[in-house]
């Protein structure tokens, strides 16, 4: 058995296992990756926005008048989450006539938000 090599990286921390180090650097996304999935989150964090999000995950195309009466909130706050949403490329609009309708980009969305459910009820202990 080999004995466990401390090496030193920053003033404040130590490495006690170089092989598992050494392995996640090499695997560490890189910083403007990590800065986009940083955004990402960030429009997640915020309740109304992530209403919207489930709302057309679950009905499909929704103009901003039926968004609004499914989360609870003025059409002017939901077209400006629309707007954030959309320029993240998180949701699509199309135009019918003068009505715009929101969709969800792509079902990778979809995934993100039932993963994270899922992941909230494994850990509810109720």
């Amino acid at each position: 058995m080999t004995e466990a090599k401390i090496v030193k990286l920053e003033p404040e921390a130590c490495c006690v296992d170089p092989e598992k180090v050494e392995t996640a650097t090499d695997r560490m996304l890189p910083v403007e990756e990590i800065a986009k999935l940083t955004e990402l989150f960030k429009l997640f964090s915020d309740p109304t926005r992530l209403r919207i999000l489930h709302a057309l995950v679950e009905a499909g195309d929704l103009c901003v008048g039926d968004i609004a009466a499914v989360v609870g909130a003025p059409e002017t706050s939901v077209s400006h989450a629309l707007r954030l949403l959309r320029m993240a490329g998180v949701v699509r609009s199309r135009k019918d006539g003068r009505m715009a309708y929101y969709a969800i980009e792509d079902h990778h969305v979809r995934l993100v938000l039932d993963l994270a459910a899922e992941h909230l009820r494994h850990g509810d202990p109720g």
